[in-house]
């Protein structure tokens, strides 16, 4: 099966915002994309809530349902966090809406619950474990099994609520099926690694499902909440306390939820500092009526009040089980991740521009609350040196900085009320300024024309507009920018006096050159007038000559 929570890297912006909530740092960041890491997830779905892009998905399982509701055979366990999916309706009203998309029957998990505490109170009376934390939650369980091992030992050992109720269901109708339906990424997990359910929905997958059919939920409560229903109190916060026995006077009992909390518990747990307690222990902060795959329009302080006022003041009636026949067998699995050493961290550091401790900003940008984390994470290779943004800033302004000074065009920057914010040692130089920084913050029209930015504040394309500055004699050409974004105008000035004398030289040159040749071409056609004219005297007589000699040639003829 696929993991539950996967990246669609293509909508990743880059934003590490599921870096900064992920509470096991178990997301990879390379290329531009983070990805989910699924050996140190415990899908308490952090990062899907959080991302602004929406990149983070879940696992769809609506036609694997779908194909187990149309054999006719199909049982839905309802979580009871479900009035924080569907305000204002009642189990049964919801049970109603379950048969008409299909299901056999539809009965709520708390009965499973019920089967559960009864045996986390067994545990407590007996009193031969020191510390015991509640198993309902999957990712409570995978945050110990992955990053705490040495603490399975404190899980109860006992099937969470979901898996109970499917085990006792399919002992009561032979042959079925069940699909949870709930608020949890995890419980998908939890069903492919454990099998005793047959398929997960989220309360989102749910609500595509009934309005496919056109389905929608009565939203009405029941009159009276059932005498024989407490376990209803288990999504909120203590209510799995709030229905055990608690007989054992040799514990303490409290709450803990959310991850972080959570991860302050189990290290308080490890470091020896608890002893003889029961935790009920959730991953999501006020349990599971805040947890992540609710769907939009939940609303949990209503959620809380419902359940609360939904919940009877005895147990579901659920047949009574041994530990043993609902025993959960943990294992530890820890993660693997090589250690680095101070060099290597040392080296990485220095990377990105951090060579003393005082360089640590440790400003948690980058999703990693110290800058050692981030360089550690660097070397296991879920992080690169780019995540760092004053590293970032830094470097870009160095760039930048070199560019605006190195330049050989005057640069100018200018607020939209074309005041300076800018201006460079080449535009110093084309104004003869000794220090042009004293003009910041000065009306531009102290040494330039506005014209130029008033045009392109208005949407006018300045490119290589001609200007003159008097006074200093210069000719420049003028482009200019409007960014938008940053609401500045950006002028950049190129000298082209040098370039203008140039072409005024040669143009004179030119001048020069082409009267001469003037002058030559005249004298040439002169000459070749006059050489013509000898040329045309000299043809002029010889013709005569000629004609006279041919006369004379003629005559003699005649006379002989």
């Amino acid at each position: 099966m696929a993991f539950p929570l996967y990246s669609d890297t293509h909508d990743c912006r880059s934003c590490y915002k599921c870096i900064r909530v992920c509470p096991t740092k178990s997301i990879s960041f390379q290329e531009g994309r983070a990805t989910i890491v699924p050996d140190g997830c415990i899908l308490c779905g952090a990062c899907y809530l959080a991302c602004p892009q929406k990149a983070k998905k879940i696992r769809d399982d609506r036609s694997k349902a779908k194909a187990l509701i149309e054999t006719g055979n199909a049982i839905a366990s309802v979580a009871p966090s479900y009035l924080s999916a569907f305000p204002g309706t009642g189990f049964p009203a919801l049970r109603e809406a379950l048969l008409k998309l299909g299901f056999k029957d539809a009965e709520e998990t708390a009965v499973g619950a019920t089967i559960v505490k009864r045996l986390y109170d067994e545990t407590v009376d007996k009193g031969d474990k020191d510390v015991v934390i509640s198993t309902c939650c999957h990712s409570i369980n995978l945050l110990v099994e992955k990053h705490f091992p040495d603490l399975v030992g404190c899980l109860a050992p006992y099937l969470s609520p979901m898996l109970a109720h499917a085990e006792d269901l399919k002992k009561r109708h032979p042959g079925s099926s069940v699909v949870f339906v709930g608020p949890c990424i995890s419980k998908k997990d939890e069903c492919d690694t454990y099998g005793i359910d047959d398929c997960v929905l989220t309360f989102d997958e749910l609500k595509s499902l009934l309005d496919d059919k056109g389905i929608k939920p009565e939203k009405k409560m029941e009159g009276k909440a059932p005498e024989k229903s407490r376990a209803r109190l288990f999504p909120t916060d203590g209510g799995i306390l709030g229905t055990m026995e608690k007989k054992s006077k040799k514990y303490v009992y409290f709450p803990v939820s959310g991850t972080e909390a959570a991860i302050k518990a189990l290290e308080s747990v490890r470091r020896g500092e608890i002893h003889n307690a029961f935790i009920e222990m959730s991953a999501c902060r006020g349990s599971c009526i805040n947890g992540p795959a609710l769907g939009e329009g939940s609303a949990s302080f209503r959620a809380f009040v419902d359940t609360v006022r939904s919940a009877g003041r005895e147990d579901f009636d659920a047949r009574n089980y041994t530990g043993g026949e609902i025993a959960k067998d943990f294992k530890p699995f820890p993660l693997f991740e090589a250690v680095p050493d101070e060099g290597e961290i040392s080296a990485v550091l220095r990377k990105i521009g951090k060579t003393k401790k005082e360089d640590e900003l440790n400003c948690g940008c980058c999703g990693y609350s110290t800058c050692r984390d981030k360089a550690i994470a660097v070397i296991r290779g879920k992080a690169n040196l780019e995540m760092c943004l004053p590293f970032l800033m830094e470097k870009a302004k160095s760039f930048s900085n070199t560019i605006v000074t190195s330049s050989q065009n005057g640069i100018i920057v200018v607020s939209e009320d074309f005041n300076i914010q800018l201006i460079n040692p080449a535009m110093g130089k084309i104004l003869g300024l000794a220090d042009p920084g004293t003009l910041v913050g000065s009306p531009v029209s102290t040494i330039l024309s506005p014209e130029s930015f008033a045009l392109a504040l208005s949407g006018t394309p300045i490119v290589n507009k001609p200007e003159y500055l008097a006074d200093a004699g210069k000719y420049l050409e003028a482009t200019v920018t409007y960014d938008r974004n940053y609401h500045i105008l950006i002028g950049i000035y190129r000298d082209v006096t040098k370039l203008r004398e140039r072409r005024l030289s040669m143009e004179k040159k030119t001048e020069e050159t082409v009267n001469i040749a003037d002058q030559v071409v005249a004298k040439n056609m002169k000459a070749v007038q006059e050489i013509a004219l000898l040329l045309g005297e000299s043809a002029a007589e010889t013709k005569v000559a000629l004609n006279r000699l041919k006369e004379a040639l003629k005559k003699e003829g005649d006379d002989e």
